[in-house]
């Protein structure tokens, strides 16, 4: 008579490369984030402070006007002239985007979310903050044109949300570890 043991899958046994993937893509979701920061706030040259004439050529000119430590308005670009005029939120978002208050908590959440993404503390307040701030972008291009309902950032929330969640407790890369025990397990920081 053979007696045979249950299989137990336990942490030891998980895949850590499918922990390490998932420590590098919340790490590339937060540099996501926190490129649109740089970006936007000198004018580096990629969304922000780039010309591109009609032949498809381009010229930059870093720290322009446009860059925010230069006072330009981030979040008008955006909001009022690269929203979908046929999105039912358009109006909404024209009006926020034609007010400067708006640039300040914009710039904070890009910055806050790609730090908490990239180092690994404060990730369940990171990918909240990413996922709201992402739908209302999704809400300014509503409705998408290669699909009736999703396009990019609905897909960019539901990773952020889904990857710090799973990867919570056994965070490969990052100082999450040392986060967790220094604001407490439980913690709404965490």
């Amino acid at each position: 008579m053979s007696t045979t043991e249950p299989t137990t899958t336990s942490q030891s046994t998980r895949s850590g490369f499918g922990w390490v993937m998932l420590s590098v893509t919340r790490i590339a979701l937060g540099f996501y984030f926190l490129w649109a920061f740089l970006d936007k706030f000198l004018g580096l040259g990629y969304s922000t402070c780039r010309t591109t004439a009609e032949d498809g050529s381009f010229t930059i000119d870093s720290m322009c006007d446009s860059a925010w430590i230069n006072g330009g308005a981030i979040t008008e670009g955006y909001l009022v002239y690269g929203g979908n005029v046929n999105s039912p939120f358009h109006d909404f978002f024209v009006d926020l985007g034609g007010q400067r208050w708006t640039d300040w908590p914009f710039m904070l959440g890009l910055l806050g979310v790609g730090l908490a993404l990239m180092l690994g503390i404060g990730t369940k307040i990171g990918a909240w903050a990413a996922a709201l701030m992402l739908i209302m972008m999704y809400m300014t291009q509503m409705w998408p044109a290669t699909n009736p309902i999703l396009d990019e950032h609905i897909i960019y929330a539901l990773a952020v949300l889904g990857i710090v969640y799973v990867e919570l407790e056994h965070q490969s890369i990052g100082l999450g570890r040392w986060w967790r025990r220094a604001v407490g397990e439980n913690s709404w920081l965490v």
